[in-house]
């Protein structure tokens, strides 16, 4: 079985080349254009309230679903240009959050680790 991340990336392989982006797509610019995708994401739930967000609009809902997707091609495709592998990156960091935030001290509270 194929993981669903490598065969997403190599989509983005072909579909970059084909186009002949791969000068584009530095790691700096990939940098920018993620964060560009991540702000357009968090344009659609400027202004609402915790409980309006959970349950957007049908209209909306695909609109943040384009944008979700944005966010991961981009994600994926700077991942690859600086030869990360991503989900191994999120196990080490989940290791290293589980150390700086205990269940003990963090549980229903949201401070930072150097404020528990």
């Amino acid at each position: 079985m194929t993981d669903p991340l490598i065969e997403l990336r190599d989509k983005l392989r072909v579909f970059t080349r084909a186009r002949e982006w791969d000068r584009y797509h530095t790691p700096k610019n990939l940098a920018m254009a993620l964060t560009v995708e991540a702000a357009e994401l968090a344009e659609h739930f400027q202004w609402l309230t915790a409980e309006e967000s959970r349950s957007p609009q049908d209209g909306k809902r695909e609109q943040i679903r384009d944008e979700l997707a944005d966010v991961l091609i981009y994600l994926v495709e700077l991942a690859d240009a600086l030869e990360v592998d991503l989900i191994a990156a999120a196990r080490d960091k989940i290791e290293k959050n589980a150390l700086k935030y205990p269940v003990e001290k963090a549980r229903g509270n949201a401070k930072k680790y150097d404020e528990l």
